[in-house]
């Protein structure tokens, strides 16, 4: 089924302080027809209404009230519904091209508090050390207590250099934290690529953008001549990338897909929210946009392939771990990541403003639902951080974790249901400091990163088992395989 212009934009990430980091899909709002309406709720509402304009101990413009009970509305359905005023609207639509001001958080709300799911990497956020699970009880001098979430991100956004501080509870400090960070023009760059070494690639994906998919297929051709032959092996890192648009994460599943193979599809009450998105450019691209993978090398379909994920790993990203691990394509290893099973529609409204509404749920090409469970990686490595007697780092932060969150329609909650192999990291202190780093001129890739060491060794075993296999054949010596 083609995503046309026509079509409801469908985005698949959390709130985001300064835009969120989704791609607005434009959409003309078709009339609907009115439901009927519940007279005698409605008669109440009227009353509370009429008795806050003429009781209320200030007086209240009509305005805020409507736009807070639609606020209220919105909210209580689950984390990821909201109301987007025209300003919000504008900067909804301002960071769909990867650029936004504020401090580069996702945010959620829980027990009336802001609670941070993933930093964004290269932001004010991630390099004053803000890190997921960390709850916000203040900005500067203000609680957050009592806020919406829209109140508490937009006390956040500024003026670009300007200060703000956040008062934070942090699981294992026994005091609150007050961090300073200063407002900035936050340009995301969606794709980095390195050669981590002769042969073997690697690529990260920091969210979901429109043009994700083509910087990508742009990355592995800049890896290719760098290497000056075809790869053996790459890794796809999505660790703490948040999600983004829909499109894209087919784009980027197809990259490495056979042509036509399923890669996620929707279910939910409308005929729009039913769809079965396969790896076919009508699936990925967008209006007059040429396919960046018309001209893309056979060997990319089969290329060993390892995926990086862990707990800020959301959304788009889990539809992409979530198609290749169905379809046996690449090895995910990490940790359990986010959680987010559900897809949010941009809906405009006549008054420039327009509502996120989340109106259905995704499923991976078997039909795993990742509502609340995630994807459970193929061998767990841990991060060498404490883990919980549940296996689960305490300091992430996952769907099931929310507020209001959605129900998991295969009947559980459970974030696995198997344990899979696990890789144990090594020990770290609770407050560790910068660890040193390799400049590559296009990635940052640490010495120390535990997981991407381990890709690295994965992907060497995979390509000697590959060469013994074929030698075997080779020889006639081989043992069949079922």
């Amino acid at each position: 089924m083609r995503i046309t212009k026509h079509k409801i934009g469908l985005v698949l990430t959390g709130m985001l302080l300064g835009a969120t980091l989704t791609v607005y899909l434009p959409a003309i709002a078709e009339k609907q027809a009115v439901p009927d309406l519940p007279l005698d709720e409605l008669r109440t509402f009227s009353q509370v209404f009429g008795k806050i304009k003429t009781d209320y101990v200030e007086p209240v413009s009509d305005k805020k009230l409507i736009d807070d009970a639609i606020n209220g509305m919105l909210s209580g359905l689950d984390p990821h519904s909201q109301y987007l005023d025209p300003d919000d609207f504008k900067d909804l639509q301002d960071g769909t091209q990867g650029e936004f001001g504020g401090l580069g958080i996702e945010v959620g709300m829980e027990d009336g508090f802001v609670k941070v799911i993933s930093p964004i990497e290269d932001t004010p956020a991630q390099k004053a050390g803000i890190q997921p699970g960390d709850l916000i009880i203040k900005i500067d001098d203000t609680p957050v207590k009592g806020m919406t979430i829209n109140d508490a991100v937009k006390r956040m956004r500024g003026d670009p250099n300007t200060p703000v501080t956040l008062t934070i509870v942090r699981k294992g400090q026994n005091k609150p934290l007050s961090i300073k960070l200063v407002r900035a023009i936050i340009k995301v760059k969606s794709v980095k690529s390195a050669m981590i070494e002769p042969g073997y690639g690697y690529v990260r994906i920091t969210q979901f953008q429109e043009h994700t998919g083509e910087n990508l297929m742009d990355a592995i051709t800049a890896l290719v001549a760098k290497n000056k032959a075809p790869l053996k092996g790459l890794v796809l890192d999505l660790r703490n990338d948040p999600g983004g648009l829909l499109t894209s994460a087919v784009g980027v599943a197809s990259t490495f897909l056979p042509d036509n193979s399923l890669v996620v599809y929707t279910d939910g009450r409308t005929e729009d929210s039913k769809m079965h998105l396969t790896a076919t450019p009508d699936n990925y691209l967008h209006p007059g946009e040429k396919n960046y993978l018309r001209n893309e090398p056979a060997w990319l379909k089969s290329i060993p392939m390892v995926v990086l994920i862990n707990g800020g790993s959301a959304s788009a990203s889990e539809i992409v771990s979530g198609a290749l691990q169905d379809h046996k394509r690449a090895l995910i290893i990490g940790t359990q990541s986010f959680g987010k099973g559900s897809v949010q529609t941009i809906l405009p409204l006549t008054n420039g403003a327009g509502i996120k509404l989340t109106t259905a749920r995704y499923f991976t090409p078997s039909g795993r639902s990742i509502q609340n469970k995630g994807i459970t990686p193929d061998i767990v490595v841990e991060e060498g951080k404490v883990i919980n007697s549940d296996g689960r780092n305490p300091l992430e932060i996952h769907e099931v974790d929310l507020e209001n969150h959605l129900s998991n329609p295969n009947g559980t909650d459970k974030h696995t249901d198997k344990q899979p192999p696990k890789i144990v990291g090594p020990a770290h202190k609770a407050e560790k400091t910068a660890e040193p780093a390799v400049d590559t001129g296009e990635a940052v890739l640490s010495k120390d990163d535990f997981q991407l060491n381990q890709a690295v060794n994965l992907l060497k075993g995979v390509n000697i088992l590959a060469r013994a296999n074929s030698g075997a054949a080779s020889t006639g010596t081989g043992a069949t395989t079922h």
